[in-house]
C-alpha cells in the first residue's frame, strides 16, 4: 500500500511537470492581487490579512480607550462538535467561514443572516488518519470564487454569491493517510495548499493550482524520494545525502500542514515544514545521524515556478516533533541601525528566529519561552543548536523529559505583529513531554508510525502525580520584542492551546483562551482591558472589519485540537467542552448567549480486572503507542473523543472486537484497526482499560 501511494504522488508530481510552464490568469475583478497585497482597509481578504500575515488591522474605532464597551451583536451556532480553529474572511458585507469537517458558510456580515452552506460530505472514517481533530483553519477568496480544501484531500472552489461548487481536484491519492486541515492561499492566479500527516506514512510537498480552473501548475517535494531514482528537483539531489537507508519507503515526512506566506517584495513563497517520519531517528536513518532536509525547516520557492530558492533548518535531526510548520510573518526592521526585510518565525522548538527575506541568511534565534531543556542555545552563526546530548534518546537509549514537549512552545495558533509597537504576540505553551526510544519498533498500516514508547508517559492513578502534572501544563500570551530578542511582557494562563492573537491600531491585541474567554490586553503593557465569556475554549485567531462605519470584531469557538483529542484536557485543571459557534461584536453590542447546557457527572462502573500480568503490559504499550492518540493519555479521555473507561463495551469482549477489529463505528471514526492489532492484541488492549479504569474509580478522579 505505502509503495502505491508513493508512486501514485510521484506520478502526480511527473505529470504536474508539464503544466509548470503555464501561466495562471490573476482575476481582474471581485477579490484580486493587489486588494490582498494592499489588505484593503475594512475587510480581511486573507487568512493573516495581508500576504505578510502580521495578522494587524489598521482599524482603530475600538480602541484601548472604549474596548470595555464592545458587546456581542450576533451570533451564530454551527452544526458541528468538534474544534474550530479558522479565521473568518469579509469581503463586500459577507462573512465567510469554515467548520471542523471542512464545512463552509457564508454569513451578512452586519445582521448574522445565513446566505448559504456547503458540506463536502468527508467520509467520517478520515478521521483516523488525522493527528488533531477534523479541524479546518479557513478558506481563500479570490476573484469570484472562495477555495476550500477538505480533510480527505480536495480542493473546492465555490461561486461566492451561492455556494455552489464550480469545480473540485483531488491534491493526493484517494487511499492515501495525508489529510488537509489549513487554509489555502491565494498568490498571482495560483491557489497553494500542502497537507498534513507527518506521523503517518506520507511525503511532504507544496502545490499550486490554476484559480479558475484547477489544474495543478507545480508540486514542490520537501523531501526525497527513492534515492536509485531521478529526484524531482535538485534541492532533492541535495538533501538525498542527510538521509539514508529506506527511509523513502515510510515515507520521511516534512509535511507542509499550515503555514504558507507570499512577499510580493521577494516574489517568494514561505513555507514551513513538519517533523521527519518516524520522530526517533534511529529508524528512519540507518546511520544513525542525519539533518533529514527538508523537515523542521522553512523553504523559501519561486512564486511562479515552485523552484528552490533558499532553506533554513530550524531543527536538524529532529527527533521531539518540533515542525516548523508555525505562522511565517514578513517585516521591515531595523536591526543595528539598518532596515531590514526579514521573515519572523516561533517554531515549536522554543526560539524566536529572524532571517533574510531574500537569502534567507540567519540573523538571529533566541527563546521567547522558558525552560528549554533539548538545547542550550542557537549558535549565533550557523544558527544550529547546541543539542543537549541526553535529549537524543535514541542514542542514549534511555527516556528524555523534554521541555517544551510535542504540542510545542507555539503550535499553530496564529500570532500577530504590530508595526506600532514593534511587539509580536505568541501564545506559548509549556508542556513538558516523555521520550523513550522503542527498539523493537516496526511500521504499522493504522495510526502514527512515531518509533517511540509511549508507555512510560502515562499519567499514573495519584493524585499527588496528578496535580503535579495539571500545574506543570500551562500557557501564557507573550509579547515579543524580535530585535531586542526578549519578552517585554506576558500574561499566564492555566492551561496550554490557548487562541490566536489580533493586534489592531488601537493598540489592542485580542485573544482566546482555553478556558472560555475572550479577551483584549493593551498591546503596549499587556493590561486587560475586556473580557466575555464564550462558554467554550478558543483555538481560533480572531479577525476584525469594518461597515457603514461601525468596527466589528469576530472570533471562532469551539473546544478541540490536539489537546483535546490526545486528552492533554483530562490531565489539565479543567476540561473545557465543546460549544461551537461564530461570535461578533462591536460597540455597543447588547447580545447575550443561551445559556450552556449543564455537564452532567459521570461514574465509572467497569467490569472487574482480568487478564495476565503480560497481556496488561502488552495492552498498555499498544493502548499508549496507537489509541491514545484519539482516546487520551492513560485512557483519560478529553470531551470530544469517547472516554473507553465509560465503553458499554468494556465488560462485552465480542463487542469490544466487532468495534475495533471490524470497525462497525467506521461512519463515526472508529475504523478497522484488524490489518494493525490480532484478537489477541485487542483483548490485551480491552484488559488495559478495565485496569485503568478501576484504577480511577478506586481513586475518585472519573
Amino acid at each position: 500500500m505505502r509503495l502505491r501511494l508513493l508512486a501514485a504522488t510521484a506520478l502526480l508530481a511527473l505529470a504536474s511537470c508539464n503544466n509548470s510552464k503555464t501561466a495562471s490568469a490573476p482575476a481582474t475583478s471581485g477579490v484580486t492581487d493587489a486588494m490582498i497585497a494592499n489588505a484593503a482597509e475594512g475587510e480581511w481578504l486573507s487568512y493573516g490579512r495581508d500576504y505578510a500575515e502580521q495578522r494587524f488591522s489598521t482599524l482603530k474605532q475600538v480602541n484601548d480607550s472604549n474596548v470595555g464597551q464592545l458587546g456581542l451583536t450576533w451570533s451564530a451556532d454551527l452544526d458541528t462538535a468538534r474544534g474550530q480553529e479558522a479565521t473568518p474572511l469579509m469581503h463586500d458585507g459577507v462573512l465567510y467561514v469554515s467548520t471542523a469537517w471542512s464545512l463552509v458558510k457564508a454569513y451578512d456580515a452586519k445582521t448574522g443572516a445565513l446566505k448559504w452552506s456547503y458540506d463536502p460530505k468527508v467520509p467520517r472514517e478520515k478521521l483516523v488518519d488525522v493527528c488533531c481533530d477534523a479541524v479546518n483553519r479557513g478558506v481563500a477568496l479570490y476573484g469570484d470564487k472562495v477555495y476550500v480544501a477538505t480533510l480527505d484531500g480536495r480542493l473546492v472552489a465555490l461561486d461566492q454569491k451561492s455556494g455552489k461548487a464550480v469545480w473540485e481536484k483531488r491534491t493526493f491519492p484517494a487511499d492515501s493517510h495525508m489529510a488537509i486541515t489549513g487554509a489555502p492561499r491565494i498568490v498571482k492566479g495560483k491557489v497553494l495548499i500542502g497537507s498534513a500527516g507527518s506521523e503517518y506514512f506520507s511525503r511532504g510537498y507544496l502545490a499550486a493550482f490554476d484559480a479558475q480552473t484547477g489544474n495543478e501548475l507545480w508540486r514542490f517535494f520537501t523531501v526525497p524520494g527513492d534515492p536509485s531514482k531521478p529526484q524531482e528537483g535538485k534541492h532533492l539531489d541535495a538533501a538525498v545525502k542527510t538521509w539514508s537507508g529506506d527511509f523513502w519507503k515510510l515515507g520521511g515526512g516534512g509535511n507542509v500542514w499550515d503555514s504558507i506566506t507570499y512577499d510580493p517584495v521577494t516574489n517568494l513563497v514561505y513555507f514551513g515544514t513538519a517533523n521527519a517520519e518516524p520522530w526517533n531517528p534511529a529508524h528512519r536513518n540507518t546511520k544513525g545521524e542525519g539533518d533529514s532536509l527538508y523537515t523542521a525547516s522553512i523553504v523559501a520557492v519561486n512564486a511562479d515556478t515552485g523552484e528552490y530558492a533558499w532553506h533554513f533548518q530550524e531543527t536538524p535531526e529532529d527527533r521531539w516533533d518540533f515542525d516548523s510548520a508555525q505562522q511565517i510573518t514578513v517585516a521591515d526592521l531595523t536591526i543595528g541601525g539598518q532596515k531590514q526585510h526579514v521573515v519572523m518565525h516561533a517554531p515549536k522548538n522554543g526560539f524566536f528566529y529572524l532571517l533574510d527575506a531574500k537569502t534567507g541568511k540567519f540573523i538571529s534565534a533566541k527563546p521567547f519561552v522558558e525552560p528549554i531543556n533539548w538545547a542550550s542555545g542557537i549558535d549565533p552563526v550557523t544558527g544550529r543548536p547546541n543539542v543537549n546530548p541526553d535529549a537524543r534518546y535514541e542514542v542514549t537509549g534511555k527516556p528524555f523529559v523534554g521541555m517544551p514537549g510535542a504540542i510545542g512552545a507555539h503550535s499553530w495558533t496564529p500570532m500577530s505583529y504590530s508595526p506600532l509597537t514593534g511587539l509580536v504576540y505568541i501564545p506559548t505553551n509549556n508542556t513538558p513531554q516523555l521520550y523513550a526510544p522503542d527498539p523493537d519498533w516496526k511500521p504499522g498500516t493504522t495510526g502514527f508510525q512515531l518509533g517511540i514508547d509511549s508507555t512510560l508517559g502515562n499519567v499514573p492513578a495519584d493524585k499527588k502525580v496528578r496535580q503535579a502534572t495539571r500545574a506543570a501544563m500551562t500557557g501564557a500570551l507573550v509579547a515579543f520584542d524580535p530585535v531586542a530578542g526578549k519578552v517585554k511582557w506576558k500574561v499566564p494562563y492555566p492551561m496550554p492551546t490557548n487562541g490566536g492573537t489580533l493586534a489592531t491600531a488601537g493598540n489592542l491585541v485580542f485573544q482566546g483562551t482555553a478556558t472560555g474567554e475572550f479577551n483584549a490586553y493593551s498591546a503596549d503593557a499587556g493590561k486587560k482591558l475586556w473580557g466575555f465569556a464564550t462558554q467554550s475554549g478558543v483555538l481560533a485567531a480572531p479577525m476584525t472589519y469594518s461597515i457603514d462605519g461601525e468596527q466589528y470584531v469576530a472570533v471562532m469557538v469551539g473546544w478541540g485540537g490536539v489537546w483535546d483529542v490526545s486528552g492533554g484536557s483530562g490531565v489539565s485543571s479543567k476540561i473545557t467542552p465543546n460549544i461551537s459557534r461564530l461570535l461578533v461584536f462591536k460597540l455597543g453590542g447588547k447580545g447575550t448567549l443561551a445559556a450552556a447546557p449543564p455537564s452532567a457527572k459521570r461514574v465509572l462502573d467497569p467490569p472487574p480486572v482480568s487478564g495476565t500480568p503480560e497481556q496488561l503490559a502488552l495492552g498498555a504499550k499498544l493502548y499508549s503507542n496507537s489509541c491514545s492518540v484519539c482516546h487520551g493519555n492513560a485512557a483519560i479521555a478529553g470531551s470530544l473523543n469517547p472516554d473507553l473507561r465509560h465503553s458499554v463495551a468494556l465488560g462485552n469482549p465480542k463487542l469490544w472486537q466487532q468495534i475495533v477489529h471490524d470497525g462497525i463505528l467506521k461512519d463515526n471514526g472508529m475504523v478497522a484497526w484488524k490489518d494493525q492489532f490480532s484478537p489477541d492484541q485487542i483483548e490485551a488492549i480491552r484488559f488495559y482499560v478495565v485496569k485503568r479504569a478501576n484504577e480511577d474509580k478506586a481513586l475518585g478522579d472519573h
